[in-house]
């Protein structure tokens, strides 16, 4: 059985920041989606919103379902272009009825979702909803109504909600063809959603939750019965600190998502950023071979360490001359940097500049060039003029990137969801 997910509903609004604070706050505290609202009025903060979609989607891991901004054809692109895992459409609307087909056929079944406020819809659009969209997000204050629509369908329904208590979302998420939940107790700060996942997995209920693959007793401890934990930034994989947990330090990380340590100095439990602000939010538990180790990859919030830096480890013992940075990611990233610095500071006599200055046609006919290079030095056998060219085309396509405002970051998503 697939397992339920709660969904946290955001409104994009003038304030982009506080937008993006509201996504990153619910997918760090248990939000298995986000329901993204592009109310515009305009063609303006349509833009402005799509900008902000993009935002969310390259600083959030929680899939993005985007809606109510959907006119025609190419917003349905430019959501999932944005980084929109689905784009919904109204099924009240006329116009986005006569959409679906074309969208789905466009894009995949799997990129479009509808919406629906009314029961009646459910029947009267039932084989278009079944045929060409993934997931029916259902608008209804009424549980029995809902359970019902999600009985009726044969592809999953998200219902919305404002229920008044938490038990309401368990009985949805008891029905078998309801995929998740959302409404407005759910954006609470006094909701706890991993609390809520834990009461419906003791229900019976299958939630996306982290689980421990291992108990407490497989550990393999230090003579204070505690065991090491080496922390890395999930997306730089850079080593932030080392700290310890014992026990209840472990079960509380598990259960809270938040990363929770013992201090030996002060001998007693310690949730990182109680503090400080500075929260890590676990994206992975993996131990050793030994299982005297954890290697925990999380979501670091400001600096790790009390210095103020960013990682624990700044103060260089040795270092080898000479040495080449091999990590591929990294090196694109470094590169990247240096490309966008020259934008953002030209200097004189500087090739990469001479490209920003002419514009995008010029980029796009060197990128254009760079291709073809690739293509003639594919034909002979040596393959070391195929690095050189491949070498240039990529360097090219990052001053393009640059130019558009494209980063490494939206292109590794864009391919891990292929």
């Amino acid at each position: 059985m697939d397992k339920k997910k709660l969904f946290a509903m955001i409104e994009l609004c003038a304030d982009g920041q506080g937008s993006l604070e509201a996504a990153e706050y619910f997918d760090n505290n248990g939000a298995d989606g986000l329901l993204i609202a592009d109310r515009y009025t305009t063609d303006a903060e349509h833009d402005r919103n799509i900008g902000y979609v993009r935002e969310i989607a390259r600083n959030v891991d929680a899939p993005l379902f985007v809606f109510g901004g959907i006119r025609r054809l190419e917003d349905v692109k430019k959501y999932l272009y944005a980084g929109a895992k689905k784009a919904v459409l109204d099924m009240d609307r006329e116009s986005n009825r006569k959409l679906l087909k074309e969208a789905s056929d466009r894009f995949g079944k799997e990129k479009i979702a509808v919406s629906v406020s009314e029961m009646y819809m459910i029947s009267d659009y039932q084989e278009l909803m079944e045929a060409y969209a993934s997931v029916v997000l259902f608008y209804s204050d009424d549980g029995e109504e809902a359970r019902q629509a999600a009985r009726l369908l044969s592809v999953p329904v998200l219902p919305i909600g404002n229920y008044e208590q938490l038990s309401s979302y368990m009985e949805l998420l008891r029905e078998p063809n309801i995929c998740g939940a959302a409404g407005s107790l759910l954006l609470k700060d006094s909701v706890n959603l991993y609390g809520l996942k834990s009461a419906c997995r003791e229900e019976g209920i299958p939630m996306s939750i982290m689980e421990s693959a291992y108990s407490w007793k497989d550990f393999k401890l230090n003579s204070d019965g505690m065991i090491p934990v080496v922390v890395q930034d999930y997306r730089t994989l850079e080593v932030l600190m080392v700290a310890y947990m014992n026990e209840e330090a472990y079960e509380m990380t598990i259960s809270t998502g938040k990363m929770t340590y013992w201090s030996r100095s002060r001998n007693e439990l310690w949730v990182k950023g109680d503090t400080s602000g500075h929260y890590q939010y676990v994206k992975s538990l993996t131990l050793d071979c030994d299982l005297d180790t954890i290697l925990a990859k999380v979501h670091q919030i400001g600096a790790a360490c009390h210095t103020g830096s960013y990682s624990c480890f700044f103060n260089e013992a040795a270092y080898r001359d000479g040495q080449t940075e091999h990590n591929p990611l990294k090196v694109f990233e470094e590169v990247y940097q240096v490309i966008r610095d020259r934008k953002e500071h030209p200097k004189e006599g500087s090739y990469t500049n001479y490209l920003f200055d002419k514009g995008i046609d010029k980029i796009l006919k060197k990128v254009g060039e760079e291709a073809t290079e690739i293509v003639i030095a594919a034909k002979n056998p040596d393959p070391e003029e195929i690095k050189y060219e491949v070498s240039d085309f990529l360097y090219h396509v990052m001053v393009l990137m640059v130019e558009r405002g494209v980063t490494w970051d939206d292109i590794t998503r864009e391919l891990a969801q292929r």
